[in-house]
């Protein structure tokens, strides 16, 4: 559809007060599922975050990788093995995610802001010690639960104007490094800078009543409502871990946490700078 400068006026009018409400705010962003694979997706996501950070919204993009990892566990004859959604790290594999996310994904993704014209610079969870964990069940390995986020190289790299790329891995005062999964540390980064919003994107529409009508959505859901959506199954599978990350996050002191389509072009712009939005807003009470 053409339209003309009028129009571009108008909705760059429209979009003023969304601009305003999150001028010099952090938001995070936990970018995964199938817009890190499609490539035009990936390309729209980048030009998002360069255009949010351009008009004064301080973005962290937070990214896993669990494709990518499986794809070069592959290369190397090694079998992926999972329990409860989480894969199993024993210390080659612990090597390898932190290969994969720590090196290709994340400057690959620096790489791609900066070819568009934007400013970023790459970090790990284990750079200033930035993500510290724990084992978190000997059955798992060197997976990783969370025990404390510092901040200090995330707000240094904002301060400067760039945008942080983090990729999830972190590592305890022995030097053992974790897989951290992506939605939690997301979750917990956001916590720790007192975000204004976590956006979560995902394959789905948001949290729909019906999984397979996505005219079921539903636009907004209290924490305190969330146990009620689980029991009645409504939330329920792979969606749950997700659901109780946005749940953390609020109650460490995000305002706000958007489930959004990540299949859709330009899903973030739309839920920050429309008043429809796009996906399920996840807020206290």
């Amino acid at each position: 559809m053409e339209i003309n400068n009028a129009q571009r006026a108008e909705i760059l009018c429209n979009a003023l007060p969304y601009i305003q409400k999150y001028h010099n705010k952090i938001i995070v962003v936990k970018y995964g599922g199938n817009a890190m694979i499609n490539e035009e997706l990936k390309q729209a996501v980048m030009g998002d975050i360069i255009l949010l950070s351009l008009i004064g919204i301080k973005v962290v993009l937070v990214h896993g990788g669990g494709p990518e990892i499986t794809d070069m566990l592959k290369r190397v004859n090694k079998k992926s093995e999972f329990i409860d959604g989480l894969r199993v790290t024993d210390a080659e594999t612990a090597e390898i995610v932190q290969m994969v996310l720590a090196g290709k994904i994340n400057k690959n993704l620096v790489n791609l802001i900066q070819i568009k014209g934007g400013k970023a610079i790459g970090l790990s969870g284990m750079d200033g010690n930035m993500i510290q964990a724990r084992c978190a069940d000997k059955r798992l390995g060197y997976v990783g639960d969370i025990t404390a986020i510092n901040t200090a190289p995330i707000l240094d790299v904002l301060e400067k104007g760039y945008i942080p790329v983090v990729s999830t891995v972190g590592c305890d005062n022995e030097g053992n490094v974790y897989n951290i999964n992506a939605d939690t540390a997301a979750a917990r980064i956001a916590g720790a800078l007192g975000a204004e919003s976590l956006f979560s994107m995902t394959d789905i529409a948001g949290i729909l009543r019906d999984k397979d009508d996505p005219s079921t959505l539903i636009p907004k859901i209290y924490v305190s409502d969330a146990q009620m959506y689980m029991n009645d199954g409504i939330i329920s599978g792979g969606m749950i871990p997700k659901v109780n990350c946005c749940i953390e996050a609020i109650r460490r002191g995000v305002k706000k946490v958007f489930v959004i389509d990540g299949r859709v072009p330009h899903s973030i712009l739309i839920e920050i700078l429309t008043n429809e939005g796009i996906g399920t807003m996840f807020v206290g009470g």
